[in-house]
């Protein structure tokens, strides 16, 4: 008989040649494995597959450019490298297996728990691949050639993570933010537009931000045995690491404000009336990206409280559940692309 969910639970360890072979008969018998599967692609983390998007929506601002032609390839560029991440996750999961069941979150993922066997996880993860980078085909004209080698890249970043850079201080962190920013040149390739050098910044910093606070919140929440669950954990102090996610975030805050400086010619034109355009020397209108910065701010700096109490180990965990920062993050959003369409319409 088929090792059950239950029974890897007893031997995790030990794999079984054959258990590849049965995915139809354990799937048959066990309708939660259904469940599992889809816990181990980790659809939360495609939330980072929005990175995608932001080189084509901000590309939005010059009235040459159209949403019709921009966003559907950003799109299929974006769910194929959502695809493509849960594979990388796997990978990570199944190397990973061992000392995540020394974590009180980690140890409930599907390998490590036990409820699917390492062989049927990396099948899992080279069908979920392969549609992954089948999908850059549907891209249209040579646009997908980019986008392919782009998603090789970051495949290549992924798995480099997974076995080797993981293990050194520093390069984990860049290791983990590159493969940020091949997400947004993936989007920028899929659309056709030209990434900017404050684009490519404001993503590494933010990304840096992001992984040395979940180290920050790792070590917050299991505390000693931190180097136990993340070997390089051990080359890392929190002063270290509370400096560095100082110092990232607020990078990552300047550059920004930067970009929203670059953008004040925007505006330089006022509105005579409803809609009519007047040219005003010099402009009267405040740059409506600034406000931006408000919802910001508060994000990243509401992130640093909570990983600093331990009630969160990852910051990812902070946008799924904490609901200030959710609000935060929909004021952004919402004030972005309104002002966004406006720059567009003064444009015109």
């Amino acid at each position: 008989m088929w090792p059950g969910i239950g029974d890897w639970h007893r031997y995790p360890g030990q794999l079984h040649c054959s258990e590849a072979f049965a995915i139809s008969e354990i799937t048959s018998n066990h309708p939660l494995l259904v469940l599992s599967v889809l816990k181990l692609l980790r659809p939360k983390q495609w939330a980072k597959g929005a990175f995608v998007l932001i080189g084509p929506i901000y590309a939005l601002t010059d009235p040459k450019n159209d949403w019709h032609k921009l966003l559907p390839p950003a799109l299929i560029a974006m769910a194929a490298l959502c695809l493509l991440s849960s594979a990388g996750y796997i990978v990570n999961d199944i190397l990973d297996a061992p000392r995540d069941r020394l974590h009180p979150r980690k140890s409930k993922r599907p390998v490590a728990s036990g409820a699917i066997s390492p062989a049927f996880a990396w099948v899992i993860a080279l069908v979920t691949g392969l549609i992954g980078a089948a999908l850059i085909l549907f891209i249209e004209g040579r646009a997908h050639l980019w986008v392919a080698g782009l998603a090789l890249a970051y495949l290549a970043n992924t798995n480099l993570y997974s076995f080797f850079l993981k293990r050194i201080v520093i390069a984990d962190v860049i290791g983990l933010s590159l493969g940020f920013v091949l997400r947004v040149l993936a989007g920028c390739a899929a659309a056709q537009v030209q990434p900017s050098t404050w684009l490519l910044n404001c993503t590494l910093f933010l990304a840096m931000f992001l992984s040395f606070g979940k180290r920050l919140g790792e070590r917050k929440t299991v505390g000693v045995d931190a180097s136990a669950v993340r070997g390089v954990q051990a080359a890392y102090t929190d002063e270290l690491l509370r400096s560095a996610v100082g110092v990232t975030g607020v990078v990552t805050l300047v550059t920004y404000a930067s970009y929203i400086q670059a953008k004040d010619v925007l505006w330089s034109a006022g509105f005579d009336g409803w809609g009519k355009d007047a040219v005003v020397h010099g402009g009267w209108w405040i740059n409506p990206l600034w406000l931006t910065m408000l919802p910001a701010t508060y994000g990243m700096l509401r992130c640093v409280v909570l990983l600093e109490r331990g009630r969160y180990d990852d910051p990812t965990e902070i946008v799924a559940k904490d609901w200030p920062t959710q609000v935060a993050g929909l004021a952004f959003g919402a004030m972005t692309v309104g002002a966004l369409l406006l720059a567009k319409a003064v444009g015109h």
